[in-house]
């Protein structure tokens, strides 16, 4: 039996780092900072499309690249080449084994701008080394997610499959895009090489080329009928879908599927005007006796797209989203960032800002928790709150939160529970979670994003939800901005 490589493990990702994560490693060392215990956050600060909300997702992923860090020889004669790293510093990179404590927020959860996804403490050299993994894996996931979320959001219930492989950003940009995809909402994907990882669905029926291959398209739907009897699914629009499609198709289903005991499961059209097409289709295939036979839309969809035609009054029954989900074409980067938030000396955590003109960029210091507030009556998302690390909220004591910035803003908050958005992932280095199954995860998300009022799921100018900090976090982010102020006064 051919043994299957596992694309999660089979390749050694530990050199894919920006360059200067090892320049300042080697600085690190030399400069005796290797043992220096560091707090980094990953985190976003504008959710895409101008959307209210994110799915979170990639933390499986992240699971795998910490378990198998590990210098090569061949790394290691890389790195000397470069005549820029010392000799201590490469035997430390070729005994390396990874330390740090890492927490996450569970994939499928809805995630908002400025709120820690990803915390990571441990030795600096290590801890500053898996920026870019953790943002590569983190962005992209969350990303894909998050549009395949609007994406099913717009169908209404109705079911969109993932379609976009071919085009998709490289093998992974696919591959990991269907497992996110599905994390947002999708029921199944084309790509099978997803379904072998990850256990998730994949589907497809026919391409153009199947029905240009056959003298005629009633000889191409017979022969698919005949092939796949339980799975007969017609693409009708490769000549014209209501002269020559759907009449084909009827003619082989009265012909060929009916006599030997099977339903049609559906045709699909990939081109065209959906609204008028579908219309016409629906009364055809219903006149001819199959009501119960699905109408598959694809090309070039996304959730305005959708949202329109079905307003129209398109009668469609399940969608097939491809490039501009897998790609999230209509804003295909996702802003994380990964800064250091603060450090450890003599037993006490000494918090640590990034200060900017631009106040969006100005960092929330020291090592943090994330609470989410729910009313206890709707069990509805009423406001996340950031916190320091010691913090702990009474659920019995009305809770007051304020906006961070415009701090007479205030909300007295009562009859509320607080649930910890963070868990820790790894314990110096051992991994201490076990990733859910991908759909199981999509079932979690789904239930959590219901948790959030409709206002916030909008998709134009929606209501802003609420990330405020902490009395204890804003005066200490205040403090810090006060005394780095005074010193370039």
């Amino acid at each position: 039996m051919t043994e299957f490589f596992d694309v999660r493990d089979e390749r050694n990702l530990t050199m894919l780092v920006d360059f200067y994560e090892l320049t300042m490693g080697n600085g690190y060392f030399n400069n005796n900072l290797k043992d220096q215990i560091a707090y980094f956050d990953m985190f976003f600060r504008r959710v895409p499309d101008g959307g209210g909300y994110c799915i979170m997702a990639g933390v499986e992923q992240l699971l795998h690249y910490f378990k198998n860090l590990k210098f090569t020889s061949e790394d290691i004669d890389y790195l000397r080449s470069k005549n820029i790293f010392t000799e201590e510093f490469l035997q430390y990179l070729k005994d390396f084994k990874f330390s740090c404590d890492v927490w996450a927020v569970p994939e499928g959860n809805p995630v908002f701008p400025n709120e820690p996804l990803v915390t990571v403490k441990g030795p600096v050299i290590q801890a500053q080394f898996v920026e870019t993994m953790v943002l590569l894996t983190i962005n992209h996931q969350t990303l894909i997610a998050t549009k395949a979320n609007r994406i099913c959001r717009a169908a209404n219930g109705k079911p969109v499959i993932e379609l976009g492989s071919r085009r998709a950003q490289g093998y992974d940009g696919a591959i990991y895009g269907a497992r996110a995809a599905l994390i947002g909402g999708c029921v199944s994907t084309a790509c099978t090489i997803s379904e072998q990882l990850f256990n998730i669905p994949a589907t497809g029926t026919m391409a153009h080329s199947w029905v240009q291959l056959f003298p005629t398209e009633y000889d191409a739907f017979k022969a698919w009928a005949e092939t796949y009897p339980d799975n007969a699914v017609f693409l009708v629009d490769t000549y014209n879908v209501t002269k020559s499609g759907i009449p084909n198709a009827i003619k082989v289903f009265d012909e060929i599927l009916t006599p030997m005991g099977y339903r049609p499961k559906g045709i699909r059209i990939d081109s065209g005007d959906i609204t008028y097409l579908t219309k016409k289709c629906r009364k055809m295939l219903d006149d001819a006796g199959y009501s119960d036979c699905n109408i598959i839309i694809s090309n070039s969809l996304d959730e305005y797209i959708i949202s329109d035609v079905l307003k129209q009054g398109a009668t469609i029954d399940s969608f097939g989203v491809g490039e501009r989900l897998i790609t999230a074409k209509s804003e295909p980067v996702f802003g994380g960032v990964y800064k250091l938030v603060a450090i450890d000396s003599e037993n006490s955590i000494i918090p640590k800002i990034k200060i900017s003109e631009n106040n969006e960029k100005i960092t929330n210091p020291g090592f943090k928790k994330l609470y989410r507030i729910f009313d206890k009556d709707s069990h509805m998302a009423i406001a996340d709150l950031i916190t320091l690390n010691n913090e702990i909220i009474d659920e019995n004591e009305p809770l007051e939160i304020f906006h961070p910035i415009h701090t007479w803003k205030r909300k007295k908050i009562t009859n509320f529970y607080v649930k910890d958005m963070m868990t820790q992932i790894f314990d110096k280095g051992k991994c201490v979670y076990d990733s859910p199954s991908v759909m199981d995860i999509k079932e979690f998300a789904a239930k959590e994003t219901e948790k959030l009022w409709p206002e916030v799921l909008r998709f134009e100018n929606p209501h802003t939800y609420y990330v405020d900090l902490s009395e204890n976090l804003w005066t200490l982010k205040q403090s810090l901005l006060h005394k780095y102020s005074n010193i370039y006064k």
